[in-house]
């Protein structure tokens, strides 16, 4: 009560911010007759001004007025548009490190022109993120001309550029592009052989188009950059052959290990656990199929990964269906993304799931992959001096932003008050009888000339539903993962006068729906329009746009809700842009995802009381309520999954961080022999103490151990025995400075036949190749840890403490390793002339930018915090780590181009 009366005094924290703001729009606003008098050559010399200015120490925020009038200006002179008021309180809340929730058709694009100006005056770069390639191609052009005009340069980074091109990117003062590509650039150049192979520059500023998209939906999704692992795919296919003859448990008891079928599953979480039945059955089936032996249980040590095999086999048959998760194309199998709707071609699902989908769809099994970098998204855009974003849809997952990114989100208000009607959800009790409703109501808005756009949340239900739409003759048009190519023809005519489109997800098309259609994508396919041609079409689709409106505007369906309010929101944001009309309706049966796993029991009860008819639906509060509760845990469940996600990479990222800082730090120096030479003294110290405890005696010395060690780690035939014979003299201290002393100059007559220079490069080389190496099986060692950790909460410790205490041991520990791998490989390392090692070096250069060339994308399973993958993947044979490398240098591949793999 007293809050309420404090906000209605005081006004909201969104108020008093806006509030505040005003007073800087009107500033703007009066300056904008002196700006409109400056010639365009005046107008363009107020870039150099702002920036000499700051190079003078003024404060970016003082220029906000002066900058924001210059584009308002420059705008209104390259495209014809004033940046509303508005748009103006959106540029200065994105320049204040907040999210701007801005409606649908507010012009977010040419609100981002207003604090990408300002941040790139600075000189030090902005990154405008989108959420897929071809948003990232049309803002960069489309707004292009406005940048140049005002003396700014602009770059796009898309996936599969050469490096030149991604560093000219880069270098631009303001750069366009996707959130992936931008986080694979990162872990990219934390994995560069020398400096002039990074392409990006320091993290200034990120300005996320389609925010929650990218830093919420996105965020259980991992970042990871991995090579090929063993090939297992005749596995995968026997496999796949035993799961139909498995028996799903009807409905889960208590108990889900005791019951009558051979597994249960877990819809909520998307898993599948194997009865006491279910795995007598496998271990059966996996004898007759030769592929355990008589008597072997799949819990013996030898057998562990079968279980990994099994698992995914089955998920992939119970819980991933073809043309709603995935499609199959060209042999392919490519992911849908479930916010979308959109195909995500080349990325792979991990955890052997994408093998096993493949297994069962019959197409070519591609290997699985290792882990080489991996990041979260939260991690990566918290490393942005300056963080902000828009969407239309934030203020449902305000208290996620702020609690892990830090960024209060701002309600900017709209141009035009709405008037669109959201009208109350029906829900049926049957699907037949909801689409059989869809149906009708398309058939009579229709043929009052009112466009309808129905919302589907997969591929599947798309079909469906137009095929109903088929057999009931109504002319329509589909929009899914697809049909991407007409996309934004389908988009810019749904608007049409009785115009029928179906479109799944439409979370991130990116583009508006113009009542009664785009008359500019009319003018853009005739030829060299005349001035005639283009006022008709303007004419004709201005009778359009008004019948549009007469008839109620753009009616929004949904065919069912999403697990996400928020996506919920995107749709049927798509109707009432701009002030203009529209409704939207949700129909749902008991029989959707959402209503059978999180509202059914309650809504069910709900129905049977009433009495319901077939074909009748009910509307009513209390079921809007029951249904927005069910959709509240979904989120709260889906939170819980990204922070816990989080939690675990914040234990990685500080190792991370370090591990990148280091290698960053070497790759800028080019003389690294102070390092070495640290290095060795503690690694000689180490193994001394190891064989002769300080301060011993005589008898307690391993001496024949030492001999060994000196020679098979390092190459050292030192007669330490010999010595002490011939030398009664030689004590302790005297024994370990000869020893350090023979190192030395072995290692000094190796540089004399190489050079200086050579030595250099040569020790830069080992240890970026043994860092990255030592790394990489971190990597895997974490990733194993994080699996198994969640079994130390039955023995009452905490799995994130402990997963903290032994992973930084396990850190520890690679550091230590590191320190001896490198000291042992350059001593052991057979010396070559000049023209040898810079050969070899070359041939380095070349693998290297081989693998980078064809790294392409993989995805994740969000459900299990798996992860977007990179896959190395080269068509080559094989080479086996312990086989001769084929570079001809006579050591094992493990130990020579086996490292940068």
């Amino acid at each position: 009560m007293l809050i309420k009366l404090l906000t209605k005094v005081f006004g909201s924290s969104n108020d008093r911010t806006l509030r505040r703001m005003r007073k800087v729009v009107d500033q703007i606003t009066k300056m904008e007759p002196d700006f409109e008098k400056l010639s365009d050559d005046e107008l363009k010399a107020k870039t150099v001004e702002f920036r000499a200015r700051l190079a003078k120490g003024e404060v970016l925020e003082n220029l906000i007025p002066e900058a924001f009038a210059t584009v308002r200006e420059a705008s209104k002179r390259v495209f014809g548009m004033r940046h509303f008021d508005v748009q103006l309180l959106g540029g200065m809340v994105l320049n204040d490190r907040c999210i701007a929730e801005m409606r649908t058709g507010e012009g977010k694009t040419l609100t981002a022109t207003l604090p990408a100006y300002l941040n790139a005056l600075s000189g030090e770069g902005v990154h405008v993120v989108t959420v897929n390639d071809y948003l990232a191609s049309r803002d960069a052009e489309n707004n292009r001309a406005l940048f140049e005009f005002l003396g700014l340069s602009i770059g796009i980074n898309l996936p599969g550029m050469p490096a030149p091109a991604k560093r000219e990117a880069y270098a631009a003062d303001i750069t366009y592009g996707t959130n992936n590509e931008y986080g694979f650039d990162y872990l990219r150049d934390n994995m560069a052989f020398s400096p002039e192979d990074r392409v990006q520059r320091k993290l200034n500023y990120a300005l996320v188009d389609e925010v929650d998209s990218i830093l919420i939906d996105e965020a259980r999704t991992p970042l990871i950059i991995s090579g090929p692992a063993e090939d297992s795919s005749e596995l995968y296919i026997k496999v796949n052959k035993i799961i139909p003859s498995l028996i799903r448990q009807e409905k889960e008891d208590s108990d889900s290990f005791q019951g009558e079928g051979h597994f249960s599953v877990d819809e909520k979480a998307r898993q599948v656990h194997l009865t006491e039945r279910g795995l007598v059955a496998i271990e059966e089936l996996m004898v007759s199929e030769g592929i355990m032996e008589e008597g072997e249980s799949l819990y013996s040590p030898g057998n562990i990964m079968m279980m990994h095999h099994v698992t995914a086999a089955l998920r992939s048959h119970v819980l991933f269906t073809r043309d709603v998760d995935y499609i199959v194309k060209d042999g392919e199998v490519i992911i849908v993304d479930e916010h979308t709707g959109r195909t995500m071609q080349g990325r792979r699902w991990s955890d052997g799931l994408h093998q096993a989908i493949e297994a069962k769809e019959g197409v070519e099994i591609q290997n699985e992959n290792q882990t080489l970098a991996s990041i979260t998204f939260q991690n990566y855009f918290r490393l942005y001096n300056k963080l902000a974003g828009m969407t239309g849809t934030a203020d449902t997952e305000a208290f996620e932003f702020s609690s892990i990114y830090k960024l209060e989100t701002i309600v900017v208000p709209t141009n035009r008050p709405m008037v669109r009607k959201d009208l109350a959800d029906l829900v049926y009790m049957t699907e037949k009888e909801k689409i059989d409703a869809i149906i009708e109501d398309i058939r009579e808005r229709t043929a009052n000339g009112q466009p309808v756009l129905v919302g589907t949340i997969s591929i599947e239900k798309s079909e469906v539903v137009s095929e109903q739409l088929s057999l009931a003759k109504i002319e329509h048009a589909v929009l899914n993962a697809k049909f991407h190519a007409r996309e934004a023809d389908i988009v810019a005519q749904a608007g049409q006068p009785g115009a029928v489109t179906i479109a799944t997800n439409m979370a991130g098309r990116g583009t508006d729906i113009v009542l009664g259609g785009s008359w500019q994508a009319e003018i853009a396919e005739l030829e060299n329009p005349t001035a005639e041609q283009i006022d008709a079409i303007k004419s004709a689709w201005k009778i359009r746009h008004d019948a549009v409106l007469a008839s109620g505007g753009l009616h929004i369906i949904g065919t069912e809700r999403h697990e996400s309010r928020r996506i919920d929101n995107q749709l049927r944001g798509r109707s009432g842009r701009q002030g203009d009309n529209g409704s939207s309706r949700f129909y749902l049966s008991m029989e959707d995802a959402l209503m059978r796993i999180f509202a059914s029991d309650r809504v069910s009860n709900m129905m049977r009381k009433l009495g319901m008819k077939p074909g009748e639906a009910i509307e009513h509060p209390w079921v809007t309520k029951a249904i927005a509760n069910a959709q509240r845990k979904v989120e709260s469940r889906n939170f819980d999954i990204r922070k816990q996600l989080l939690e675990y990479d914040d234990v990685a990222n500080d190792q991370r961080r370090a591990i990148y800082s280091q290698r960053n730090e070497l790759l800028d120096v080019s003389d690294v022999s102070e390092t070495i030479s640290s290095i060795r003294e503690d690694v000689f110290k180490t193994t001394l103490d190891t064989f002769i405890p300080p301060q011993s005696l005589e008898e307690m010395w391993d001496v024949k151990g030492l001999q060994e060690r000196l020679k098979n780690d390092f190459d050292l035939d030192m007669p330490v025995a010999e010595w002490l014979d011939k030398e009664p003299e030689l004590h302790e201290e005297t024994l370990r400075e000869r020893i350090m002393q023979h190192a030395k100059e072995q290692y000094l007559r190796k540089e004399e036949v190489v050079g200086v220079e050579m030595m250099r490069n040569f020790e830069k080389g080992v240890m970026l190749q043994t860092l990255d190496s030592l790394w990489k099986e971190h990597l895997a060692a974490m990733d194993y840890l994080r699996q198994g950790i969640h079994l130390r909460g039955y023995a009452q410790k905490d799995p994130k403490q402990e997963y903290k205490r032994e992973s930084f041991a396990m850190f520890a520990a690679m550091l230590e390793s590191l320190k001896y791998e490198v000291i042992s490989t350059l001593c052991k390392v057979q010396v070559r002339m000049p023209e040898e090692v810079e050969a070899m070096e070359e041939q380095r250069r070349e693998e290297a930018e081989r693998l980078a060339s064809q790294q392409q994308l993989s995805h994740v399973d969000v459900e299990t915090e798996a992860a977007i993958e990179m896959a190395d993947q080269t068509g080559e044979r094989k080479v086996g780590r312990n086989d001769l490398c084929p570079c001809g240098s006579g050591k094992k591949y493990k130990q020579c181009h086996g490292r940068l793999a």
